[in-house]
């Protein structure tokens, strides 16, 4: 049992110094008890500062699907290294990696370079507005695309409960002019929207799994029938495929649903742990960035990511990975569903391949608002009973599991999570929520 983090919080303190919050990303921020440092990992393993081994279910918070230190990745980074970081030019691997991305991914055409999801998803939009004439854009509440001006809308409500404001300070007002909100999974506020042409909408952003908000699964016939309302009106279907591309199908969500959109950007998983982000899709669309359409960026097309990119592709591509990223996301939900029923946790899990989403404090969740009513306060004080058992999982729920993670990596987990459960129990009660008085679920 770990009692403490003595080391990490040192080097946190220091960090503050020069770092806003002793962070690189402020979402670190919200880590339990709180942020820790890292020497390296090896498969699923990560080893802190302190010494602690933990098996690691946060993996950079998505990308490192292969886990750490794979050595194929490895071997193909390292082989690029001696021969410089970036050019400025052109380059083999700009079109190796992206004829392996697109033999992967059905019906893609064009492969558009980026450096992260929330500049994929920027030109994605421009892309969009530049092939239909038009402005404004529809997204989903809950759904996250990047960090943008553009984009950080409807995610998550603000104090007094509203979507239809500005996400962040900071941002502008002006905003909310270019976007239309619309509830996950009805196409009819969709129809409604797109059918108005003096909405103007260029474009459907969607995320085809709602990962960032529960892990919920596209209803029936919802992406189907988004492609048709898009045919209809000449607006283009963009699927976000930060999270789902490369994890729950090696053609991530095109792949597994049958259905085509027009654009998919690409991150995380897409370079094994390494910075990049493509817009694949149609050649007619990602065709005008030569074509009037500014796309920039000093590191787009970068050598030593591509080399990732590559090798990431190739390894995922191999037999039987998606089979076992099915089988170790059930192995992990199964048991976690077990552990929480065994101590009268009322809890909902959803899983789609090798991503699986806790949410204490309801019996399922399908929607965006049965999401917001779950218990995350109960949840925080679980993942440190987690990190003291020697897992470690991301604040909000979702869980991620890399190739490297085995059947009995999962059941080592289950097995910590259980006792995590029981202590969090123990300490904290059962968590509030949708069936304890805690939200409303909708």
């Amino acid at each position: 049992m770990i009692d403490s983090w003595p080391t990490s919080a040192r080097l946190w303190d220091r960090a503050k110094g020069s770092l806003p919050g002793g962070v690189s990303t402020g979402m670190r921020a919200s880590m339990r008890p709180h942020p820790l440092f890292f020497r390296g990992g090896r498969g699923p393993v990560l080893t802190d500062v302190d010494g602690n081994d933990y098996l690691d279910h946060v993996l950079g918070w998505g990308p490192v699907i292969l886990g750490h230190g794979h050595p194929g990745l490895t071997e193909a980074v390292t082989r690029r290294l001696p021969y410089g970081a970036t050019f400025g030019a052109g380059h083999e691997l700009e079109f190796l990696a992206a004829e392996a991305v697109l033999e992967a991914v059905p019906g893609a055409e064009r492969v558009l370079w980026s450096n992260t999801g929330s500049e994929a998803d920027q030109i994605a939009l421009r892309l969009a507005r530049a092939a239909t004439g038009r402005n404004r854009f529809v997204k989903m509440t809950g759904h996250y695309h990047g960090w943008s001006d553009a984009f950080l809308l409807g995610y998550r409500p603000d104090a007094e409960g509203r979507l239809d404001q500005t996400g962040t300070h900071g941002q502008s007002p002006a905003a909310l002019s270019d976007v239309s909100l619309a509830p996950w999974g009805d196409l009819e506020a969709v129809s409604s929207v797109l059918r108005d042409p003096a909405q103007d909408i260029a474009a459907v952003f969607v995320e085809p799994v709602l990962c960032n908000s529960g892990v919920i699964a596209p209803p029936d016939g919802y992406l189907a029938g988004l492609r048709s309302l898009c045919d209809e009106t000449g607006t283009l279907l963009v699927f976000d495929e930060v999270i789902t591309g490369f994890r729950i199908a090696l053609g991530g969500a095109v792949e597994l649903y049958g259905v085509q959109p027009d654009l998919v950007v690409l991150a995380k998983a897409l370079a094994g742990g390494y910075p990049v982000a493509a817009v694949i899709g149609r050649d007619a669309v990602l065709g005008q960035s030569t074509r009037g359409v500014v796309h920039a960026g000093t590191y787009n097309g970068n050598p030593v990511v591509l080399a990732a990119v590559k090798a990431t592709v190739e390894a995922l591509a191999e037999p039987g990975v998606y089979p076992a990223f099915e089988a170790n996301g059930r192995r992990l939900a199964d048991g976690m569903r077990a552990a929480l029923d065994r101590h009268g946790v009322p809890a909902a899990i959803n899983q789609v391949g090798p991503v699986v989403q806790v949410l204490p404090g309801m019996d399922r969740c399908d929607t965006f608002t049965q999401f917001l009513a779950g218990d995350q306060r109960w949840y925080d004080v679980l993942t440190v009973e987690l990190l003291r058992r020697g897992v470690f999982a991301l604040p909000g729920g979702r869980w991620y599991l890399s190739a490297a993670h085995t059947a009995a990596h999962v059941d080592t987990t289950v097995e910590a999570f259980g006792a995590a459960v029981a202590a969090t129990v123990e300490t904290d009660g059962l968590p509030r929520g949708a069936l304890q008085g805690g939200g409303v679920a909708g």
